[in-house]
C-alpha cells in the first residue's frame, strides 16, 4: 500500500502528488507544496530526467498561459502478481501503472513441495512474458504469513509449507525481489485499488473453500503485529456443535461455514459435487439442499462478521471468492450483519459481492510490489544517488 509521504517538497513527494492525481502541472505542485516555481522546476526536471515523469500537451487554463500537463513516465518493466489456491494458480503480469498485460490460470497442486510449486510458477511466468524485464513478483498464499519475515505459519491447507519463506525460494529461482502476502489481504488490496481507493475503511471476506478476511484501514492494509489481523476462520460459532476443524478444535467458522464443509455435506447427501463452484451452480438451479446450506453458511459468517463491523465500523463489507457468487449466501450474510449490529454501525454500510474480478488477489499483491518500487523515499534515494 502507498505509505503517506510527510515531505511533499522532495522529488519523491512531488512524484506522489502526480501519481495520486492531486497535481498535473508545475503550478499546481507549487500551490500544494508552497515551493517557489523555480524549485518546483528543478524537482520536476530531475524526475523527467530520471524517467519518472513526462510533460507534454496543454492542461486547463485558470487564467493566463495554459500549463503543460505532467504525467507518469512508466518504463517497460513488469511486475508479476501470483495468487496460489489449493488446486490452481492465478498469474498476471502488470506494467507499472497496474494494467494487466498478460495472464493465465493454471492447474496446480499446492500440496506438492513448495519449491516444485514455485518453480512451476516461475516457468509459467517466463512463458507469459513478452520479453520485457521482470522487476518483481507478488505472491499471495492461502495461509497465514508472519509479518516480520514473510514465512508461512501453521497453514491448515498447505501441508509442507509451515515455516517456509516462499519469497526467498522464488527470489532465488527468479533473481528478482518477491513479496509474500496472505491471499485475503491481497484481495482486500485488489478490491481497494480496483474501486479507485475510495473506501478507506473496508473489510473483504474471501469466502471460498475456507474463509479469510482482509482489512483496509485509513487507506492502508492493516496486518496487525504479526500479520494475521482479521483472521476469523477459527472463531468458534455458537451453533457449530462438535464439527472438527483442520486446526484440531471444534465448531470453528471455517469448519461449519467454509465452502469445503458445504461440499462435504452435499457429498454425504449423495450429490455429485467436487468443488465449491459446484455448490454455487446447484444453488443457481434452485437446488433446495445447496441453497439451504449456503444460507446457513452465510448466516453463521454474518454473525461473526457483525463483531468486526461493530468494532471496526467500515464503509464497505465486500464478499469475494466462490461463495460470493451465490445470492442466497450474500443475502444471508447481509441479513445477519444487520440483525446483529446496532443501527449506527450499519448506517451507510455497503454489503455486496465484489465485482472486481476473480484475479483481485493477483492484482492486489502486484499493487503492493508496485507501491514499494515507486515509494517516494525510494525515488528520493535514486534521484540523489544518480544526481
Amino acid at each position: 500500500m502507498r505509505a503517506p509521504h510527510a515531505d511533499l517538497t522532495t522529488a519523491g513527494g512531488i512524484f506522489s502528488l502526480v501519481r495520486d492525481g492531486r497535481a498535473a502541472s508545475r503550478a499546481e505542485i507549487s500551490r500544494l507544496t508552497g515551493l517557489a516555481p523555480s524549485t518546483v522546476a528543478l524537482r520536476v526536471e530531475e524526475l523527467i530526467r530520471h524517467g519518472y515523469l513526462t510533460e507534454s500537451g496543454q492542461g486547463p487554463s485558470h487564467g493566463g498561459r495554459r500549463p503543460r500537463k505532467l504525467g507518469l513516465a512508466y518504463d517497460a518493466r513488469l511486475i508479476a502478481g501470483v495468487e496460489l489456491g489449493a488446486r490452481h494458480a492465478t498469474l498476471r503480469l502488470h506494467d507499472l501503472t497496474g494494467t494487466v498485460v498478460a495472464g493465465r490460470d493454471i492447474a496446480l497442486d499446492i500440496t506438492t513441495s513448495p519449491e516444485a510449486v514455485l518453480r512451476t510458477v516461475h516457468r509459467q511466468l517466463g512463458a507469459m512474458n513478452p520479453g520485457r524485464e521482470l522487476a518483481g513478483i507478488g505472491l499471495a498464499v492461502p495461509g497465514p504469513v508472519r509479518a516480520a519475515d514473510g514465512r508461512v505459519v501453521s497453514p491448515s491447507r498447505m501441508p509442507g509449507w509451515n515455516g517456509v519463506d516462499p519469497a526467498a525460494i522464488l527470489a532465488g529461482i527468479s533473481g528478482v525481489p518477491v513479496r509474500t502476502e496472505n491471499d485475503a489481504n491481497a484481495m482486500a488490496v485488489g478490491e481497494f485499488v480496483a474501486t479507485g481507493r475510495t473506501a478507506e475503511h473496508l473489510i473483504l471476506v474471501k469466502a471460498g473453500a475456507s474463509i479469510g478476511t482482509g482489512i483496509i484501514a485509513a487507506g492502508r492494509l492493516h496486518r496487525g503485529s504479526r500479520g494475521i489481523a482479521g483472521d476469523v476462520s477459527h472463531t468458534r460459532v455458537a451453533d457449530g456443535s462438535e464439527v472438527l476443524c483442520s486446526c484440531g478444535r471444534t465448531g470453528c467458522l471455517d469448519a461449519v461455514a467454509g465452502g469445503r464443509s458445504i461440499v462435504l455435506a452435499l457429498q454425504y447427501a449423495g450429490e455429485q459435487v467436487s468443488e465449491v463452484a459446484d455448490v454455487a451452480a446447484l444453488a443457481r438451479d434452485a437446488h433446495p439442499l445447496a441453497t439451504r446450506l449456503l444460507r446457513e453458511a452465510g448466516r453463521r459468517t454474518g454473525v461473526v462478521l457483525a463483531t468486526l463491523v461493530g468494532f471496526f465500523n467500515p464503509e464497505r463489507l465486500v464478499l469475494a471468492g466462490s461463495l460470493s457468487s451465490s445470492d442466497a449466501y450474500v443475502a444471508a450474510v447481509r441479513s445477519a450483519v444487520y440483525d446483529q449490529c446496532l443501527p449506527l454501525s450499519t448506517e451507510g454500510l455497503e454489503i455486496s459481492a465484489s465485482t472486481a474480478g476473480a484475479d483481485i488477489g493477483a492484482r492486489g499483491v502486484a499493487s503492493l510490489v508496485i507501491d514499494e518500487l515507486l515509494d517516494p523515499q525510494r525515488i528520493d534515494e535514486h534521484v540523489h544517488l544518480v544526481r
